[in-house]
């Protein structure tokens, strides 16, 4: 197993003030997308992060060896839809989870 962070960046820092309902429409099926994979077994925790210097999403996962984590962000929507959202991948070492 292969353990990453994702850290999902949005479009502008007031994002989470200013959201649009297209953006809203986005967001909704990102969290589809996630939430199917968590289902497949690959993603331990995910959700958003209201930091005060500029809100973003954070995703722990837990990748096969053969399944490459950019390819993930890649096929997410808000990648896909092209509106200014990019993701930060950062490989951990191990991953201590509950149970």
């Amino acid at each position: 197993m292969k353990y990453f962070l994702f850290r999902l960046i949005p479009p502008r820092p007031t994002f989470l003030a200013d959201i649009t309902p297209a953006e809203r429409q986005l967001m909704q099926a990102h969290a589809a997308y996630w939430r199917d994979q968590m289902a497949q077994g690959r993603v331990a925790a995910f959700g958003p992060v209201a930091d005060p210097a500029g809100p973003y999403g954070i995703g722990v996962l837990t990748l096969e060896d053969d399944v490459p984590p950019h390819a993930l962000a890649a096929a997410d929507p808000t990648i896909q839809a092209d509106a200014g959202f990019r993701f930060e991948i950062h490989a951990m070492p191990s991953l201590v989870i509950r149970g």
